[in-house]
């Protein structure tokens, strides 16, 4: 992949477009991120805000644009932002900066005129934390029983892809796990 936002965006949108035709899917799950920590002062902030918005924004805005010619009509877009960016994030600036973006751009998807299939519904989910082979490695000591099970989003992606429960376009869904249990809780600003 090239190091251009909208090279990749275009030969992403190319590719899929090769791949799928004129089929349409029932659902695009957005579910690219990472995380990169730093303040204002922080040597790498730049390097940070780079990756973030790579990793948060392009892939966000890349799945938005594939909605809008390859899901179906009352499909499922979901896209992953971040319950810490709901509020300052001192200590990880890009990457607070780039989840706001998302959670940004997931309202404005469910707005009339925003090129959204009839019907369709686009989602975030805002996890603190969730549990990945990656971030056991990173933090071996922390509490895995405050993380998410995937699992537990696989599921619940099923059912909104389904119809079951599913929150109305535009919402930040906030994913907390707490000793175990995992809850579903929209975000009010």
């Amino acid at each position: 992949m090239t190091n251009s936002f909208t090279e990749q965006a275009d030969q992403v949108t190319a590719e899929v477009g090769k791949l799928l035709g004129e089929e349409k899917v029932d659902a695009i799950l957005c579910v690219a991120g990472g995380w990169a920590g730093g303040n204002a002062k922080s040597k790498s902030l730049f390097k940070n805000c780079d990756l973030m918005w790579k990793q948060s924004m392009w892939t966000s805005t890349i799945s938005s644009h594939l909605a809008t010619k390859h899901l179906k009509d009352g499909g499922l877009l979901t896209l992953a932002g971040a319950k810490a960016a709901l509020e300052g994030t001192p200590g990880m600036i890009g990457y607070g900066m780039a989840k706001g973006a998302v959670h940004q751009l997931c309202q404005s998807l469910a707005k009339k005129n925003s090129g959204m299939p009839s019907g369709s519904a686009a989602i975030a989910v805002l996890p603190v934390t969730l549990d990945t082979p990656m971030n056991r490695k990173s933090m071996p000591e922390a509490d895995f029983s405050s993380w998410t099970p995937l699992e537990f989003l696989v599921e619940t992606f099923h059912d909104w892809i389904t119809g079951k429960n599913r929150p109305s376009s535009g919402s930040l869904i906030q994913v907390v796990t707490t000793e175990g249990k995992t809850e579903l809780t929209p975000a009010y600003f």
